[in-house]
């Protein structure tokens, strides 16, 4: 299995474009996938430096409705025109955000799809959860276990020419079964990722081996103590999984060291054109590095001691 970030906010492979949006390349046993296309035509560029023929993908996933995960896929389809694109039904609701009074006429902003592309033939309207085939699969979310992220409050739907808050109920998450690997992919993580690990659990009675996504997390400004307690929360929360977590995107460099404070190595940042490597996540290996960092502290302190000893001289009582 290889997995390959076609783009994202920050600058990762030299030549690379970085752009706020997301877009993952992924090839599997049986498939060559996209998830999400990024916020314009610089992921098919980035896709070209990078040598991935996007000719030749099957399958592209569009995780929710917003245009900074589906602005590439007009071009795509001008390259690809047999592609199955996967979305949920209320991918095409009319999605905005909220930019304060601040913002005077121009407050809310919309951040939707571009709709044109749902006249595509290759667009496949799905309903909940989806089983594409043996090595991948759909799932959304019925029920939260935890509280929305509070990066979401300005995050709205427009229903009968009314601003309300959006349900996310257009974000939709791929399960890639593969390499004897069981692999989360998710956009932006809007519902929040310790309710999506609990939805995927009580469906798959497990855990995954490793969750990509944006956490959604990020903010303009400076985190609020509560907002950096919740934060801290959230990685209490994933530490406490058997996964890796590569995380990017939305989730933002500020929040993702906030996340390693309690997660430690459990959690790694992709950029811009990186490629993931997946590893297990071994939390005994992760106890022994603790054990040998403490263990080179004090056999260094042992050493400062003994030799401030011997410079200072040591007097028998």
């Amino acid at each position: 299995m290889r997995i390959i970030n076609l783009i994202e906010n920050t600058e990762g492979k030299a030549g690379c474009a970085s752009a706020h949006g997301l877009s993952f390349y992924v090839e599997t046993s049986g498939h060559k996938v996209l998830v999400d296309l990024g916020p314009s035509d610089e992921t098919i560029k980035n896709a070209e430096i990078l040598g991935i023929d996007l000719s030749r993908i099957d399958t592209v996933i569009l995780s929710h409705g917003h245009y900074d995960h589906s602005g590439g896929i007009k071009a795509f389809s001008r390259i690809n025109p047999s592609a199955v694109i996967y979305m949920q039904q209320s991918a095409s609701d009319d999605h905005y955000a909220d930019d304060g009074e601040s913002a005077g006429s121009e407050r809310y902003k919309y951040i939707g799809i571009d709709k044109d592309f749902l006249n595509l033939p290759q667009v496949k309207i799905v309903s909940g959860d989806y089983r594409i085939d043996d090595e991948l699969e759909l799932f959304t979310l019925r029920k939260r276990t935890h509280k929305l992220p509070f990066t979401n409050k300005r995050i709205l739907k427009k229903e009968n020419g009314e601003y309300v808050e959006d349900d996310f109920k257009h974000e939709q998450y791929l399960v890639i079964k593969d390499d004897g690997k069981r692999i989360l992919m998710s956009g932006c993580a809007h519902n929040g990722i310790p309710n999506i690990l609990d939805a995927y659990k009580d469906k798959y009675d497990s855990f995954p081996d490793a969750v990509i996504s944006g956490f959604h997390l990020m903010k303009k400004v400076k985190y609020t103590k509560d907002e950096i307690d919740e934060l801290l929360k959230i990685g209490r929360e994933l530490k406490k999984c058997p996964t890796m977590f590569y995380t990017c995107h939305c989730t933002g460099e500020t929040a993702y060291k906030i996340l390693r404070i309690t997660m430690g190595e459990q959690i790694r940042y992709v950029h811009s054109g990186d490629e993931v490597k997946i590893e297990k996540w071994n939390k005994d290996k992760e106890r022994k590095q603790v054990f040998m960092k403490w263990h080179k502290f004090f056999a260094w302190a042992t050493v400062f001691c003994f030799v401030m000893t011997m410079m200072t001289g040591y007097e028998k009582k």
